[in-house]
């Protein structure tokens, strides 16, 4: 069993399911921190080494507190997944100003709570890794998804600060820009409201979001575009975003 420990949010599904289990199988003690505790639950079963913290990110106290005991029982933290997030959809005009405030609250704000908590711990060591996810849709606004579209802007600026920052240390600093996964997040947008450009292509993998991680954090690059064609469409915002806009409205019949 490794001596180092793995923190990750959103450990009760998804991604930072998937996460944690694969690291547990590597032999890391992996704190799994979730406001969701049968999703925690499911993610432990059957793993000595999985750790679960019923923890809200929009708390810092509660994070750091985490941070502390994940440090404490399992183990100086030797990576960072920050994949807590929530999906819901909708025309601004129909959305209440509360799931604004909510959306950016974990999938911003969280981002902002955790980094804050572990990243002197790395820095104090001069190792480790910090990824933060953020979406293409960090790069791409679409219609129906003002709300997350502009808490993923948030993360990827965020991280490209953070990154430039600490540039000079030994802490590998990735953001992670998947188009639609295949996990428990997009049944939210389903419970509100299906972008038709969601069945434009193929949703990936979440196998195929770690493997990109790692290979970014391999490269030393900023940036992991998960997908055969994220890149491509990241490409396409900078240079053709109108273009990009009427395929969006064409699809949308809006």
């Amino acid at each position: 069993m490794k001596e180092e420990s793995v923190f990750i949010t959103g450990g009760g599904s998804g991604m930072g399911q998937l996460a944690a289990r694969q690291f547990a199988e590597q032999g890391y003690q992996v704190a799994a921190i979730d406001v969701n505790e049968k999703g925690l639950l499911e993610t432990a079963a059957g793993y000595q080494n999985i750790r679960t913290f019923q923890t809200d990110v929009t708390d810092y106290q509660a994070v750091l507190d985490a941070v502390e005991e994940t440090e404490n029982r399992l183990g100086p933290i030797k990576r960072v997944y920050n994949a807590a997030a929530i999906m819901p959809l909708g025309k601004i005009v129909d959305q209440d100003a509360d799931v604004f405030r909510r959306v950016m609250d974990i999938n911003y704000n969280g981002v902002v709570n955790v980094t804050k908590a572990t990243l002197p711990r790395l820095l104090e060591r001069n190792s480790g890794d910090l990824i933060n996810f953020a979406s293409i849709a960090g790069w791409l606004p679409t219609i129906y998804m003002a709300a997350y579209d502009a808490s993923k802007f948030a993360v990827v600026a965020f991280t490209e600060v953070l990154y430039h920052e600490h540039r000079d240390s030994n802490i590998n600093v990735v953001c992670v820009c998947p188009p639609p996964v295949k996990t428990p997040l997009l049944q939210q947008a389903r419970d509100t409201v299906w972008p038709k450009v969601f069945d434009s292509g193929d949703h990936i993998e979440a196998s195929d979001v770690l493997a990109a991680i790692e290979a970014s954090i391999t490269a030393g690059e900023l940036f992991a575009f998960p997908g055969k064609s994220t890149r491509s469409i990241w490409r396409m915002r900078r240079w053709f975003p109108n273009l990009l806009w009427k395929q969006v409205h064409k699809a949308e019949g809006i």
